[in-house]
C-alpha cells in the first residue's frame, strides 16, 4: 500500500543514539512544521480586522444551507491597448484583494489567487478592476468587469473563461480582455481539500504517503491533548494493510469525518485564532480559507475595503504611514476617515463614495472643532445662505448646462444615464438635470400591493435605528439632537417618542426626487425655517454640531393604515436652498409615488416611525449598528409592519401610476 521511501525514513526517525539527539530532531521538524504553517500568515490582513471594520478575519455561516461552496478565483492575465504598469483588483462583499504589480507590457501576466466563501443569500458577484500604475500619487483605473462566481457552480472544475473589460466611463467601451479561472469546491470536498493540504506539509518526500511518525508530528503540533490521543486511531483506521504507511486521500477523508464529529483542531494552525468546537462548519471553512497555499500561485494580498483604496500608490501609503488621513470603514469614520465607504445593498459590496479631498479638509476644519463653529455662529451661517442662493441661481442659469459633461465625468460609474428619462441635450440648466427624472419602472417598487411592506424613500446612503439612543450612539454625535427638535412643533410630534428613526442620505450624484416610503394620507406639511450646514458623516459625526436640529427642514405627516402616522423630514443643505414638493396636504399617496425633490447639493430626508410599529430588515440594522451607512435604491425594501392594521379610507389607487 505504500512505498518504500516514506517506510524507510520512518525507520530512521525510530531509532535513537541515547544521547537525546532523536528530540533535537524531533523538536527541530515540530519547530519546521509550525515556520511554514505561519508562512501563510502575512497573506492573509493588510492591517488590524477591527480597525478596517471587519469583527472576524473571516466570514461566517448562519446554518450549514446558506452554504454554496469555497471558490478559487485566479486573475490569470490580461490584453491591453498600450503598455504600462499594470495591477488588478477583486472585490466582493466586505472584501477586496489585489495582485501585484506586473511588468511593462501590453499583456500582464499576474496568475494570482485568493479563495472566497460562497453564500447562496450573500455576495457572488465579483468586480474586477485593472488599474495602471505609472504614478505618484494614485493609480488610474482602466478597465473593470463583474463576474457571478454562482456561474462557476455548474462549470466543470478551474473553469477558465475570457471577459471583456470595460471603460469606466460612458459610453462603457470595451478597453481590453481579462483571464480569470476558477473552482468551487461543495462543502464536503472543502473539508477533504483542507484535511489534505494541512497533511502535505509533513509528505517531506511528496510521494503522497505517510507514516505514522509523520502524521504524529502534525497532530503533536495542534497542542491538543484529544487530537494525541486520537492520532493512533485515526491512522490504524487508514491502515488497512499495516505496513505503517498510508495515502494522504485516505488519511484526509477520516482526518475530514473526525473534525466534524469531534475536533482534533481548536485553534487554527495558520493564524492562531480561536475556533468554536461547537461551530464545526465554520471552523473548517475558516482554516480552508487562512490554508491559503493553493497551487502555488501567488496569493493576493488583502485586507483593504475597497478597489481605490487597493490600489493608490505609494504617496497614500506615505500619508497613512505619517496618520495625514485614515482610511476606515465603522465608527466615527465619516469624521475621521479621508473617504468614506459605504456597502451597496444591491452589489453586496463596499464602495468607495467619490469626495474631493479639498472639501473633506474645509469641512473638517469647520465642522470638527469649536473653533469652526464659532466663526459659523459669528457671521459663516449667513454667509452659507448666501452663497447657497448665488449658487442656485447659477445652476438655473443656461450657462450652467456646459458643466453637466464635467460632472458626469467625476461621477462616470455612479451615474447611469440609460435610466434617465430624457436625453443630455434636453436639459438646458445644470439644475434641470440635477433633478433630472427615470425611466418608469427604473425603480422597483418593493412589494407594490402590500401597504404593509414599507420601502425606501431616495437613492441614498441609509442609516436605521430602532431607538434616537441607538442613533446618537451609533451616529449622530451632536449632543443636542432631540426628536423634539428634528420635529419642532409639527403637530402630533408627540406620538413619535420613543420610535424609529430612518436617515436617507443624499449625495450630489445621487437621483434627487424623493418619494413615499409608505401609503397613506398627507395630514401637514410644515416649513422649518433654518441652517445650511453640510449633511455630509463629517458633520453629523461632529459633537460640536447640531446638523438635523438646525438645518431647514421640512416636516410632513404622513397617516398610514399599517405603520400609524409616520413622520418624513427633507432637511436642507449646503448649496441646497430649496425643497420642492409635488404633493400636498390632504393628498392620498401610494408608497413609490414621486413627493419632491431637492435642488443642487447634497441633502437628507429623515423617517420617523412610531414606536413598535416597524420592523426594519435586518441587514440595515446591522450596518448601522457598525456605524457604516448602506447605499440603497428608491422602492427597495425598508421594513415591514409589525402592528395590527387600522381602518383608513383610501381612495382607488389600481390606475395610480407608480413612476
Amino acid at each position: 500500500m505504500g512505498q518504500g521511501s516514506s517506510k524507510s525514513s520512518s525507520s530512521s526517525d525510530d531509532s535513537t543514539n541515547g544521547d537525546g539527539s532523536n528530540s533535537k530532531s524531533c523538536t527541530s521538524r515540530r519547530e519546521r512544521i509550525k515556520k511554514k504553517l505561519s508562512l501563510h500568515r502575512h497573506l492573509h490582513r493588510h492591517g488590524d480586522p477591527k480597525k478596517n471594520g471587519y469583527r472576524s478575519q473571516h466570514p461566517k455561516l448562519s446554518s450549514l444551507e446558506d452554504f454554496a461552496g469555497i471558490a478559487l478565483v485566479t486573475i490569470v492575465s490580461a490584453e491591453m491597448r498600450f503598455k504600462d504598469k499594470w495591477l488588478a483588483c477583486i472585490s466582493i462583499g466586505e472584501q477586496t484583494f489585489r495582485t501585484e504589480i506586473s511588468q511593462q507590457t501590453m499583456r500582464p501576466q499576474w496568475n494570482s489567487e485568493k479563495k472566497f466563501l460562497l453564500e447562496r443569500n450573500g455576495p457572488h458577484v465579483a468586480k474586477v478592476t485593472v488599474f495602471e500604475t505609472n504614478r505618484l500619487s494614485k493609480n488610474h483605473l482602466i478597465g473593470y468587469c463583474e463576474v457571478d462566481l454562482f456561474d462557476f457552480l455548474s462549470r466543470d472544475s478551474d473553469s477558465g473563461i475570457e471577459v471583456k473589460l470595460l471603460d469606466p466611463s460612458p459610453p462603457n467601451g470595451e478597453v481590453g480582455n481579462i483571464y480569470l479561472s476558477c473552482s468551487i469546491e461543495d462543502p464536503t470536498e472543502t473539508e477533504k481539500s483542507f484535511a489534505r493540504r494541512i497533511l502535505s506539509i509533513v509528505d517531506y518526500n511528496g510521494d503522497g504517503q505517510l507514516s505514522f511518525n509523520e502524521f504524529s508530528e502534525l497532530i503533536n503540533v495542534f497542542g491538543n491533548q484529544h487530537a494525541e490521543k486520537k492520532k493512533a486511531e485515526l491512522f490504524n483506521a487508514a491502515d488497512e494493510n499495516g505496513d505503517g504507511v498510508v495515502s494522504i486521500d485516505e488519511l484526509a477523508t477520516l482526518l475530514a469525518v473526525q473534525q466534524e464529529k469531534e475536533p482534533l483542531i481548536n485553534n487554527c494552525p495558520v493564524c492562531g485564532e480561536f475556533l468554536e468546537v461547537s461551530d464545526k462548519l465554520n471552523s473548517m471553512i475558516h482554516m480552508s480559507l487562512c490554508f491559503d497555499e493553493g497551487t502555488g500561485n501567488q496569493i493576493m494580498t488583502g485586507g483593504f475595503l475597497t478597489d481605490k483604496q487597493a490600489s493608490y500608490g505609494w504617496m497614500f501609503k506615505l500619508s497613512e504611514w505619517a496618520h495625514v488621513s485614515s482610511y476606515d470603514a465603522g465608527l466615527n469614520s465619516g469624521s475621521n476617515a479621508s473617504h468614506i465607504v459605504v456597502f451597496d445593498r444591491k452589489k453586496k459590496r463596499l464602495v468607495e463614495e467619490i469626495i474631493d479631498g479639498k472639501i473633506v479638509l474645509s469641512m473638517r476644519a469647520i465642522y470638527q472643532s469649536k473653533v469652526g463653529l464659532g466663526i459659523m455662529d459669528k457671521g459663516a451661517k449667513e454667509l452659507l445662505q448666501s452663497i447657497s442662493e448665488r449658487q442656485g441661481k447659477k445652476m438655473n442659469s443656461p450657462e450652467s448646462a456646459k458643466d453637466i459633461p464635467a460632472f458626469l465625468k467625476i461621477f462616470k460609474d455612479q451615474i447611469n444615464m440609460d435610466e434617465v428619462k430624457y436625453p443630455l441635450p434636453h436639459f438646458k440648466t445644470f439644475n434641470e438635470f440635477f433633478i433630472r427624472e427615470l425611466k418608469p419602472g427604473a425603480r422597483p417598487v418593493a412589494y407594490a400591493g402590500r401597504d404593509d411592506v414599507a420601502v425606501c424613500a431616495a437613492d441614498c446612503r441609509l442609516m436605521a435605528f430602532n431607538t434616537v439612543e441607538e442613533s446618537q450612539r451609533f451616529w449622530i454625535k451632536g449632543k443636542k439632537f432631540s426628536l423634539s427638535g428634528l420635529l419642532g412643533n409639527t403637530h402630533g410630534s408627540d406620538t413619535f417618542n420613543g420610535g424609529t428613526l430612518v436617515i436617507f442620505r443624499l449625495a450630489p450624484q445621487d437621483y434627487h426626487r424623493f418619494h413615499f416610503p409608505v401609503s397613506g394620507k398627507i395630514e401637514h406639511i410644515v416649513n422649518i425655517p433654518g441652517c445650511l450646514y453640510t449633511v455630509n458623516p463629517i458633520a453629523v459625526n461632529s459633537k460640536y454640531c447640531n446638523v438635523f436640529t438646525e438645518n431647514k427642514r421640512a416636516v410632513s405627516i404622513i397617516s398610514t393604515a399599517d405603520f400609524g402616522k409616520v413622520a418624513f423630514v427633507a432637511i436642507g443643505a449646503t448649496m441646497v436652498g430649496s425643497i420642492e414638493f409635488t404633493k400636498k396636504k390632504g393628498d392620498y399617496v401610494q408608497k413609490g409615488d414621486e413627493f419632491g425633490y431637492f435642488l443642487f447639493g447634497g441633502s437628507t430626508v429623515i423617517c420617523v416611525f412610531e414606536k413598535n410599529s416597524i420592523a426594519i430588515d435586518e441587514d440595515l440594522l446591522a450596518y448601522s449598528a457598525r456605524s457604516i451607512e448602506t447605499l440603497v435604491s428608491v422602492g427597495m425594501q425598508l421594513g415591514m409592519s409589525v402592528r395590527k392594521r387600522t381602518e383608513l379610507l383610501l381612495p382607488d389607487i389600481n390606475n395610480i401610476r407608480m413612476f
